[in-house]
């Protein structure tokens, strides 16, 4: 049953229907009644596996092929008529030859399949912000998980109307052919095709397909920003509620900042940490002069393997009820196990590819991509402020990477333009084998180098000229948690203690303490970091908190070389921040 006459819709959906060829097309009303019946023919076909319901409640397993266990960043795609339109950082291909690769792929690709038509906001349904989506699939993985991590029901018809400011998207299995993966953009055309997937980071085409690389386009044209970002609400004993929002590139903490549980010490005194988003903001200017953000997802999508008591208790908290798990180890007792869930690997288990697994062979049990999708309502420490259309004013923007000697814990930039300028250089060391050399530093500016839909250089200037038309705007941070010793033992004690950091950035937000200068820009004054609790020295923090000539001499090499990739789309403002860094690094003793 059709659940709208929009023809924008309708059209859409028969010219996919006559390629694909699906038996069936159900559409989707966002119904729990509708949903608990696919569940349970998920069940039967064995797309997912019903959990223990005792120990968890409402949970799913699902496997991928082992084959499609991540994100795909060489078979992605930003399909542009002007080839400068991507950028030098993203997988460019004209839309005509993207179109004919996709079309003879698509063709009959449903056959014997049910097309489900998915309806999903981004952002709550109605609200300024919120832009719509529609989702055609032959998965019902994707129809469970868009329901978890979008605002998804035949409301999202009613906001749409007659109109057709949507996004199309397209995905089916396919074969799940690795050498016909494609997950394409067209943003002139406002369409994603995701093809010979089944990984929810391809196939969910809310979540970095629309939220992030879509929208980013979206967001330069509409004065808007799309980010990779965190936003955090902060409530001091003063009871004075503020909110930042912060990015990271992987495996730099993000999400246990998103859901950060103050140290005793600071709960006592009234401090509480509340989670707005833990990982996409978008922000627009409000009339008030400020930037104001939401986070337009209605879920969360993160990573297993390392989620325990100590590193994110909130999170364990959230994925015990009602959560899709992919990849993960299943239990005898039909529970879930993944690495760093605690000491005690289960015996008598079957590993993620669904094979009996023997703990003490030196195998992992869960895929180290392994997932969980749970809604935000799960999360214990979820703000109020959570689903508030008009969402929430940033204090701070905050960029962070993982450098073990170059980047002190934290320094302020001097205004917008060096913020951006930060934000451009930001890095990260690699951290194992498997993804190259350990060491190696990737630059990954805004942690958005996957993720932005058009050229970095356009980006950074899009990210100018919003700071020039704020009349409040956010002053902006560069952390760095991930500072060794020379033993290799980390200095900053990092989880729920980044709150000491956090309290410094808010305090410089509101000109309640003053900062040294440095090279870098502002930093903290060794007493007005509070160590209270906390077993580290005057001496160490002073560390944490400097900066090596040496090292700042190649890093600056390493962002001119980086810089020029971009040629003439480096906005020069950026070019100008580097030639200060340099001068400064020259004065350094």
């Amino acid at each position: 049953m059709e659940l709208t006459d929009n023809r924008f819709v309708t059209e859409w959906i028969n010219e996919v229907i006559a390629m694909t060829q699906p038996d069936e097309t159900v559409w989707i009303d966002g119904s729990e009644e509708q949903l608990a019946k696919l569940r349970l023919e998920a069940v039967k076909t064995g797309e997912i596996i019903k959990l223990n319901e005792k120990e968890l409640p409402g949970c799913f397993l699902h496997r991928s092929d082992p084959r499609d266990v991540a994100r795909v960043e060489e078979r992605t795609f930003i399909c542009t008529k002007d080839p400068s339109g991507a950028g030098p950082t993203n997988n460019r291909m004209a839309p005509e030859e993207m179109y004919g690769k996709l079309r003879d792929i698509c063709t009959g690709a449903m056959r014997g399949r049910t097309m489900y038509v998915i309806p999903y906001s981004l952002g709550v349904i109605g609200s300024e912000f919120a832009k719509y989506g529609i989702e055609l699939t032959d998965s019902v993985y994707v129809v469970l998980s868009m329901a978890i991590m979008t605002h998804m029901g035949k409301e999202v018809y009613k906001a749409l109307g007659s109109g057709s400011d949507f996004i199309k998207g397209l995905h089916t299995k396919a074969k799940l052919d690795p050498e016909q993966r494609y997950i394409a953009h067209f943003p002139e055309d406002k369409t994603i095709i995701s093809v010979n997937s089944a990984y929810g980071g391809n196939v969910l085409l809310g979540k970095k397909c629309f939220a992030l690389r879509m929208a980013s386009v979206s967001g330069r044209d509409e004065n808007r920003l799309a980010e990779h970002m965190l936003i955090l609400e902060v409530e001091d004993p003063k009871g004075r509620v503020r909110y930042l929002s912060a990015a990271f590139p992987s495996a730099c903490g993000k999400t246990n900042l998103a859901m950060l549980v103050p140290p005793e010490i600071y709960r006592d005194k009234g401090w509480k940490i509340r989670c707005v988003g833990d990982d996409i903001a978008w922000l627009k200017p409000g009339e008030d002069g400020r930037l104001w953000a939401v986070n337009p997802e209605n879920g969360f999508f993160g990573v297993l393997p390392g989620t325990n008591e100590r590193s994110n208790p909130n999170a364990l908290a959230a994925i015990k009820k009602n959560t899709l798990y992919t990849n993960v180890v299943l239990t005898k007792e039909n529970t879930v196990w993944w690495e760093r869930l605690d000491g005690n690997p289960p015996r008598g288990a079957v590993n993620w590819k669904g094979e009996p697994w023997d703990p003490d062979d030196g195998s992992s049990g869960a895929h180290p991509n392994s997932r969980f999708t749970t809604p935000a309502v799960n999360c214990p420490c979820l703000s109020r402020e959570y689903f508030n259309p008009v969402g929430v004013p940033i204090s701070a923007i905050v960029f962070g990477g993982r450098r073990t000697k170059t980047a002190p814990l934290v320094y302020q930039s001097r205004d917008w333009t060096h913020g951006v300028f930060a934000g451009s250089i930001m890095a990260s060391e690699t951290t194992a084998a498997a993804a190259g050399a350990v060491g190696v530093v990737r630059r990954d500016p805004m942690a958005m180098l996957p993720f932005c839909g058009y050229d970095m250089g356009d980006y950074w200037r899009h990210w100018l000229n919003m700071g020039a038309g704020l009349e409040k705007a956010p002053k902006i941070f560069s952390v760095n948690w991930f500072r060794k010793n020379d033993d290799g033992s980390f200095i900053w004690p990092g989880f729920g203690e980044n709150i000491r950091v956090l309290e410094w950035i808010l305090a410089r937000c509101f000109d309640e303490v003053e900062a040294d200068i440095s090279p870098l820009g502002f930093i903290p004054k060794v007493s007005d970091i509070n160590t209270d609790g906390l077993d580290i020295s005057p001496e160490a923090l002073e560390r944490l908190l400097s900066a090596d000539k040496s090292l700042w001499e190649s890093e600056c090499g390493e962002i001119r070389e980086f810089y020029s990739k971009f040629g003439g789309k480096l906005p020069e403002e950026l070019l100008r921040q580097l030639e200060i860094l340099e001068n400064n690094v020259g004065t350094m003793e």
